[in-house]
């Protein structure tokens, strides 16, 4: 591989954009923290929108789905497809509540929710464990995934002539302390310019990280000759290009069922497996941008949205673009590297392969540079929604209240290096991309359900959040322990864990709730007449407040969550169809998601959406 001097001024030319457009927005971001960490709520439904779908495009995602197609095929996306469910409650139940609440960041949700000192600690413990720790891990797992590409890029890569630096008996890699200089530089141009120009270059990056993509699939494809030549390539393993898991046979892993040839009968996921990432997953446990009734950055852009009708269609957008659109130039790319690097020990590592062995000069610059923009508005958008966690919910209530704005918004820069340099740190003891992603999952078991019913149960109060979010500690220990408990491992047993800790967490934060004293009527009241969800679960209150008129239309509004859920997934499936020129049924899936589109259109009409902008 040679990087030519065209491919190197595509990739500087890409930076000097990037800082050129945080330098604009720096001087409006500086004035407050609503117009920091919210852009002054003027975001544009597909500016907000796009941005989502940037900050979920990582530099791990298309290594981690070269990883899954090549164990489980094209069906093993299902492992994240399913939290299109969670997406499509999150556009017609929450994206209009986010925006209406008039909050600076999602933990800022329990003071007006809840009251006393169980909400205080929350809000607290929220800004920490999620603000902090969680977001930390996040980053590095991230930072984990730009290291293993420049190891395929740059093999002999060196820092001042070192291949590694020792540092307080840690160990930094060449290839980490280069993704340590590009997180200086995301924190440079995030802490300048805050969200609306995170935002803005997001969209940029989003344009070039995709450009890139389709790119490196069309000359993956063409190499092989064609889809015709994939298809050829991979006769003997046919069961690759299902779009559905076969559950008829007994768990196999993909090597074995290539072993044995064309026809095998494979299940790529178990049926408990099945049933967890479909029946439960998608609404039992915290993931940054798949929250459970939104939340995160997903709930910062919505809030951040000019009205109530931006941030609905902009999580429409995000959720079309995220689960439609997007995954199939990796999943094509991840199918020719099966076909040019079987023996490969790191699979995901194929992907970077491929950018490194067919791109032509030119093209190869502006893969990296979608590399580097895909990992950096992740970076971007994590710090700054972190930092808002650490600013908004922990220093302004708890360390220094009363301060100025500009102050506020000076510490904010400040804590944006800090979040990186804990990121950086963390990197160093994580190995497996996959092992962070299914903890963070089992460890949050059981919260999604309250996230979803505080919105609509006037019953929740701050101990039902607070007990689910500690309750998994309790029990994993337990299941994990080899010595005092199963002895089991996430990697193996992750849906047998993840039920349990759902189950568990559950019991324990219903006998909490009905066991401790509601929040005051005095605050629910408060926070209904701002709010005015509506629904049963509110009945008690919206009795008592004849003049507070509570949203309507929840057949309607369920209609559409499940028609969305269609519309996408038929969107999803009529592509790769086409893409692999079943052009009849790739039609008849396209039909499917036009109908359903067109009775969510009329659906909302019935609902009102237009009164959404006023």
């Amino acid at each position: 591989m040679h990087v030519s001097n065209l491919d190197w001024l595509i990739i500087i030319t890409y930076f000097i954009f990037s800082f050129g457009i945080s330098f604009y927005f720096s001087k409006k971001a500086g004035k407050d923290t609503k117009n920091f960490f919210l852009s002054g709520r003027n975001l544009p439904w597909w500016i907000a929108g796009t941005s989502m779908v940037a900050t979920t495009f990582a530099a791990d995602t298309p290594l981690a789905v070269t990883e899954l197609v090549s164990k489980n095929g094209i069906a093993g996306n299902w492992l994240w497809w399913n939290m299109v469910f969670g997406g499509m409650l999150t556009v017609f139940f929450f994206a209009r509540l986010w925006r209406r609440a008039n909050i600076l960041t999602d933990a800022e949700f329990v003071d007006i929710r809840y009251e006393g000192k169980p909400a205080k600690f929350l809000r607290g413990l929220r800004a920490v464990y999620i603000g902090i720790i969680m977001n930390a891990i996040v980053i590095a797992w991230v930072n984990l995934a730009m290291v293993k590409i420049l190891k395929v890029m740059f093999p002999d890569l060196t820092l001042f002539g070192l291949h590694s630096i020792h540092f307080l008996g840690i160990t930094f890699s060449a290839q980490l302390l280069y993704v340590g200089l590009m997180m200086l530089f995301v924190a440079i141009y995030a802490s300048m310019s805050g969200l609306m120009g995170v935002s803005i270059t997001d969209s940029f990056q989003f344009v070039m990280a995709m450009t890139g993509s389709i790119a490196l699939a069309y000359y993956a494809v063409k190499h092989i000759g064609g889809i015709d030549g994939l298809k050829e390539s991979l006769s003997g393993q046919k069961w690759i290009f299902d779009f559905i898991p076969d559950v008829s046979s007994p768990s196999q892993t993909a090597q074995t069922a290539a072993s044995q040839g064309a026809g095998a009968g494979v299940l790529k996921l178990s049926l408990t497996a099945l049933f967890t990432y479909l029946g439960v997953q998608w609404w039992a446990s915290w993931y940054p941008g798949a929250e459970p009734g939104g939340g995160g950055y997903i709930a910062q852009r919505m809030m951040s949205a000019k009205n109530e009708k931006h941030s609905l269609f902009a999580t429409l957008w995000f959720n079309i673009a995220h689960y439609a659109l997007r995954p199939w130039p990796w999943i094509l790319a991840a199918m020719v590297a099966l076909v040019l690097y079987p023996e490969a020990q790191d699979k995901g590592a194929t992907y970077v392969m491929l950018i490194r062995d067919l791109l032509p000069s030119g093209l190869l610059g502006l893969m990296l540079a979608a590399f580097f923009a895909a990992y950096m508005s992740t970076i971007a958008s994590q710090t700054v929604w972190g930092t808002s966690y650490i600013i908004n919910d922990l220093f302004r209530p708890f360390i220094k209240p009363g301060a100025s704005e500009k102050y506020y918004v000076k510490i904010s820069r400040i804590t944006t290096f800090i979040l990186m340099f804990i990121a950086l740190i963390i990197t160093t003891q994580i190995t497996q991309i996959s092992a962070a992603w299914q903890f963070i999952l089992v460890a949050s078991g059981g919260i999604g359900l309250v996230l979803i019913l505080r919105w609509f149960w006037w019953r929740i109060n701050a101990w039902s959040e607070i007990t689910a979010m500690i309750a998994p500690y309790f029990l994993l220990p337990f299941l994990l322990s080899s010595k005092f408990g199963f002895g089991l491992s996430i990697s193996d047993n992750y849906p047998i864990i993840l039920l349990s800790v759902v189950a568990w967490s559950t019991l324990w934060w219903l006998i909490v709730t009905f066991g401790t004293k509601p929040t005051s009527e005095a605050k629910l009241k408060e926070f209904y007449t701002k709010v005015h969800p509506g629904g049963k679960g509110w009945t008690p209150i919206a009795e008592k407040l004849p003049d507070v008129k509570g949203d309507q239309g929840f057949v309607l509004m369920f209609a559409n969550w499940f028609l969305g859920s269609v519309m996408v997934i038929f969107a999803l499936f009529g592509i790769g169809k086409f893409i692999f020129k079943n052009y009849t049924l790739s039609y008849v899936f396209f039909g499917i998601a036009l109908i359903a589109g067109v009775l969510i259109t009329r659906n909302m009409k019935k609902i009102g959406w237009k009164k959404l902008a006023e």
